[in-house]
């Protein structure tokens, strides 16, 4: 590996982790381009951004054609498209960093490892094991990723992560936690996961453990469960988001909960989403990634001030969809939606 490696290309770069980590790169001294599907521009002449569509397969070698040290890769692959793209990048750079995810982690050890049990590897559920679920295509990108001759990469296992307009609680987004903060609505939540532990960090942090990461020997061939180790159940994150912008929860059955958030009652996503990972205890030992990268944990961004910074941030006038669904249970149930969840009943 270079020692002085100079040129990066970062695809999906105005994501959650990539908005912070293009930024750190440069001050890191290297040379940036950073791929996206929206325009950008910059005044930066170490920075270069490029609109184009990743998945086009000719405009993605034309880009490789330039030559890249490194490559920093955000993009999600399913099944079909890991084995399109995933030999492409590697054999493009000098050093290729996958973006996996904490969910392929099953729910055997605790606190999770890296060398914690998957769920494609572990799981009684030949309906999961067999689909196309993201906690399943990300454990299949590292196993190609494994099998392949050139061991030039290193893989990144995140755990929810958030940042500007990135607002997530249990298995909820943005649209339907700060979006109904900001209309005076109440949210929906499942029950279930109310005493669950889970790991929320904040995507500067994360973004400063792939930094240090990159062209770092000690990486190559190896996995990192990128995130803080500070962990609180769903119930206490939810009474940070009322506290911070007096969003009221309302906890529910998992089964009405799932009735307001899945389009397709056959399409098992989103169900595995809550009891495959929002109902594990998710409390990461992330002492590998610390000692790689020489950060300390005491640096890390606390949860609470981390959400309180990034809702701050949230355009006061940013026009979110209506989830009608959870407005109309809301109603039925007898709480008043836009009286921000304070119950109708005498």
């Amino acid at each position: 590996m270079k020692n002085s490696p100079s040129k990066v290309l970062v695809i999906g770069a105005t994501g959650a982790m990539g908005q912070h980590l293009v930024p750190q790169l440069l001050e890191l001294g290297y040379r940036v381009d950073a791929m996206a599907a929206e325009p950008a521009t910059s005044t930066n002449p170490a920075l270069r951004y490029i609109c184009a569509d990743a998945k086009d397969r000719r405009v993605m070698r034309q880009i490789l054609s330039e030559g890249y040290d490194g490559i920093v890769d955000f993009m999600i692959y399913n099944s079909g498209e890991l084995v399109k793209y995933l030999p492409l990048l590697l054999n493009s750079t000098g050093h290729y960093i996958y973006l996996s995810s904490y969910r392929v982690y099953d729910n055997l050890e605790h606190p999770i490892r890296e060398t914690s049990p998957r769920l494609l590897d572990a799981a009684d559920r030949p309906l999961l094991c067999n689909s196309d679920d993201y906690s399943i295509f990300k454990a299949r990108g590292e196993n190609i990723l494994r099998a392949l001759p050139n061991r030039n990469w290193t893989i990144i296992r995140p755990a929810i992560t958030y940042s500007l307009m990135r607002y997530q609680l249990v298995t909820l987004e943005a649209p339907d936690t700060v979006g109904r903060a900001a209309a005076g609505k109440a949210v929906v939540l499942p029950e279930q996961s109310r005493q669950v532990q889970a790991t929320m960090s904040w995507g500067g942090d994360v973004a400063r453990m792939i930094a240090g990461l990159l062209f770092n020997d000690r990486a190559v061939g190896e996995a990192y469960t990128t995130a803080t180790s500070e962990h609180h159940t769903w119930g206490e994150i939810a009474d940070y988001y009322l506290d911070i912008c007096n969003l009221k929860a309302v906890w529910v059955d998992q089964e009405d909960y799932l009735d307001l958030i899945q389009q397709d009652p056959a399409d098992f996503n989103c169900r595995w989403q809550l009891e495959l990972d929002r109902r594990f205890d998710r409390i990461i030992d992330n002492s590998k990634v610390l000692a790689a990268t020489g950060i300390r944990p005491e640096s890390l961004m606390p949860l609470y001030d981390g959400l309180k910074r990034e809702i701050s941030r949230c355009p006061a006038d940013h026009v979110w969809p209506v989830n009608r669904k959870m407005d109309d249970y809301l109603a039925a149930a007898g709480y008043c939606p836009h009286l921000g969840g304070g119950s109708s009943r005498n």
